[in-house]
């Protein structure tokens, strides 16, 4: 091992050695064939002395000038179109320099012409050998893999990122694909060659394209895509009956890899048009790094990824804190091996004991909270009202009060979507924990909720669901033709969760935008379509009926109306008027003694009390009727 860098440095030397050489015979052979041109290829006696002082003029003089440029390093098989500019403006500069010494130091009858000829020749020379390096390398590399079986593929998208994609291709002998040509919806664009391949059409000629060139696959190269772009390509491909990849938006990519290393099979996300989050990483790393950040719920969904996207910023520690023993496990090993240089502290325990808290706090002394654990699943939690209460609501108000007596700067509660106007059980606890929030929002912890809706591939969404049931031949059930709901990504949920503690004030409930809300029937449709199946044909969609608290549509405060601007564009303030602590307290006394009653009906109408525009559910007022029948029955039996 202690010869390798000898030899690396060995090895760089040589090759410089030998560019220098080469360049040389170029700058050498330029001077003479000037006077070739310039005299007809038979130079006159007289000026033979003027090609001596030529090369001793010009030749140290573009070797300074090329080397000042670092015109001896790099690989010639990859050289572009920067480079060439170097090139050309080396070689005006030289031929500028060379000039001038030559009217002072040379006879005085030096052909004026021999300037231009030399600069001409040694351009051509200089770049033209760069460029043979370049077609001799892509033409070797691809003799080499002649015998590895390529697919024909069509780049969809003639921009940027399918240039990119497509010279990638190119460049690189291992990516096992032969491009036949782009398809674009530009019309300008119809016709033109764009990286040496052509532009054969439209969308909508995907299926006579695939069928005349044989191609097996689509690479969609159109990052900027909208959802409902994303979409109507996937429909075409499917039309067409060919196999269809994409590579990442924007805000995925890995500038190591590259495009072409990050081409994968397109996924519901992609559907959706996310426009990639920009976060004001200053701000979140002056919140996080070298501080203890504790999160609960570590190992659900959401809380993991806080505790990778936490990592990113050089935090002093991360504390999971969470009740799912086996879970956690996974989540620690994780992350030993995905942040190995940031110390993670797996804790095992319930946000309903008070004592746990107490001493997971006293050990590790945290600055920053991230409270992501909670019941959320709204038929159960209809059928588990006290449960539900005792975990999101007392537990939420045993996180954050030990925060405060423990000294946490910085606190955030993810909250829900549901906490508008709650029609169910789940979403009126949400807006419970953060009147608690507002409530507590007298001392030094600053106080931040989080409202959002629904997350991509979360445990328990619809997208794991539906895939089983795509997987189990269908079919695929959805409560209702026009339930919607907002959607976005788990890592885009968090990441905007981060900026919002970052930027909130304390007291305040910051709202994401969530775009639009989404039909979960399209998300259905979309679904078995990216599986290779045909909606209705191959896969049925059965309508099964509302489930207990459902609502048709969720809201986010009504984004506009109950909302204002923060500094960044994609999350709100929330302007609501919070409850006096001592208040707080008497009624949350007053709802431990309701939940060890399990008097469901006095339970509905206290959760009224504190949130009026609560409606409860069918399903729970159902319940309540029940309990006063088996009343009055007992009554009348006494």
């Amino acid at each position: 091992m202690s010869k390798q860098p000898g030899f690396l440095i060995r090895n760089i030397a040589v090759r410089r050695i030998l560019i220098w050489a080469t360049q040389t015979g170029i700058f050498a052979a330029s001077a003479v064939a000037a006077f070739l041109l310039r005299f007809d290829f038979s130079v006159p006696q007289y000026y033979h002395r003027y090609i001596l002082y030529a090369l001793a003029i010009w030749l140290p003089v573009k070797f300074v000038v090329f080397y000042a440029a670092k015109l001896d390093r790099g690989f010639w098989r990859y050289v572009s179109a920067i480079d060439l500019i170097r090139i050309s403006a080396a070689n005006v500069i030289a031929t500028i320099i060379g000039f001038f010494l030559i009217r002072f130091l040379a006879p005085p009858g030096f052909p004026q012409s021999l300037y231009v000829l030399d600069l001409m020749v040694c351009f051509f020379g200089t770049c033209g050998l760069r460029l043979s390096a370049r077609a001799s390398s892509r033409f070797s590399s691809q003799s080499r893999n002649s015998e590895t079986p390529m697919k024909r593929a069509l780049i969809y998208g003639a921009g940027d990122a399918g240039v990119s994609l497509q010279r990638e291709i190119r460049n690189n002998a291992r990516l096992a694909y032969r491009v036949c040509g782009f398809i674009d919806d530009d019309p300008a664009k119809l016709g033109l060659r764009i990286a040496g391949e052509p532009v054969l059409g439209r969308g909508e000629a995907i299926g006579a394209l695939v069928a005349r060139h044989r191609v097996t696959i689509v690479l969609i190269a159109i990052p900027s895509a909208t959802g409902g772009e994303m979409t109507r390509i996937l429909e075409l491909c499917q039309a067409a009956e060919v196999e269809f990849k994409t590579v990442p938006g924007l805000g995925e990519v890995i500038e190591e890899r590259g495009l072409a290393g990050q081409i994968r099979e397109v996924a519901v996300e992609d559907l959706l048009g996310r426009i990639p989050v920009h976060l004001e990483e200053d701000s979140i790393r002056s919140t996080l790094e070298g501080k203890v950040v504790l999160v609960t719920g570590a190992a659900g969904s959401i809380g993991y990824e806080l505790c990778r996207q936490i990592a990113r910023f050089r935090p002093a520690g991360i504390v999971g804190f969470e009740i799912a023993e086996s879970s956690l496990f996974a989540i620690d090993q994780e992350m030993r091996q995905a942040f190995p240089l940031v110390p993670f502290y797996p804790e095992i325990g319930s946000i309903q004991n008070r004592d746990r808290l107490n001493e997971v706090f006293r050990n590790y002394k945290p600055s920053v909270v991230y409270h992501a654990a909670a019941y959320k699943h709204v038929p159960l939690m209809e059928t588990h009202a006290f449960e539900a209460i005792e975990n999101n609501v007392f537990g939420s108000y045993n996180v954050a009060v030990a925060a405060e007596e423990h000294g946490v700067e910085d606190f955030l509660l993810i909250s829900s979507d549901k906490a508008v106007r709650p029609t169910n059980v789940m979403g009126a606890t949400k807006r419970i924990a953060e009147l608690i929030l507002l409530a507590l929002q007298n001392g030094r912890t600053k106080y931040v909720a989080v409202r959002f809706g629904n997350v991509l591939g979360s445990n328990g969404s619809v997208i794991p669901i539906f895939k089983k049931q795509i997987a189990a031949g269908g079919p695929v059930t959805v409560t209702h033709p026009e339930m919607r709901r907002f959607f976005m990504t788990i890592p885009e949920a968090c990441q905007l969760v981060l900026q919002a503690l970052a930027i909130g004030e304390g007291g305040q409930i910051c709202v994401l935008d969530m775009g639009q809300p989404v039909k979960i029937v399209d998300l259905a449709r979309h679904l078995i379509l990216l599986s290779g199946l045909r909606p209705e044909e191959d896969i049925k969609i059965e309508f099964t009926g509302m489930r207990p608290g459902e609502k048709l549509s969720e809201e986010l405060s009504t984004m506009l109306e109950d909302t204002v601007p923060s500094r960044h564009d994609k999350i709100r303030i929330f302007v609501g008027d919070g409850l006096p602590e001592e208040d707080i307290r008497i009624w949350l006394e007053a709802l431990r003694e309701i939940c060890a009653a399990r008097d469901i009906g006095r339970f509905v109408v206290a959760l009224k009390e504190l949130v009026p525009d609560y409606s409860p559910s069918v399903h729970l007022l159902k319940r309540i009727m029940a309990r006063q029948e088996l009343r009055r029955a007992a009554l009348k039996a006494n």
